[in-house]
């Protein structure tokens, strides 16, 4: 619990740029510079993942959306900000809702 709660400090405190919504941490520049030629940056801050993931999706803008090969240094950068400033969640959906929250089925066969 305490670590959640240090966790949500942390990240919630963190100043975001008020034009593109990044978190503005070491190499935020490059990536809004180089991620926005093809997409807005709401694509990077509605996504996590760790490197690993990062990179998948890197490569698969390369092979499949024209995404230019980066420089060693420049995909350094840009992985390291994605890792760290947007880290894979524990979870990504949201909690189901009770029952009585839940809407009533129009299909749901009466007894």
């Amino acid at each position: 619990m305490l670590a959640t709660l240090l966790w949500t400090t942390v990240f919630s405190a963190q100043e975001t740029d008020p034009v593109s919504g990044l978190i503005k941490a070491e190499g935020w520049e490059v990536v809004q510079s180089t991620c926005t030629e093809c997409h807005a940056a709401l694509l990077i801050t509605q996504n996590a993942g760790n490197r690993s993931v990062w990179e998948s999706r890197i490569r698969w803008m390369q092979e499949t959306q024209g995404l230019r090969l980066l420089a060693p240094d420049e995909e350094q950068t840009i992985l390291d900000y994605l890792a760290i400033s947007y880290p894979q969640k524990a979870a990504t959906r949201r909690a189901a809702l009770p029952a009585q929250q839940m809407p009533s089925n129009p299909y749901e066969a009466e007894d």
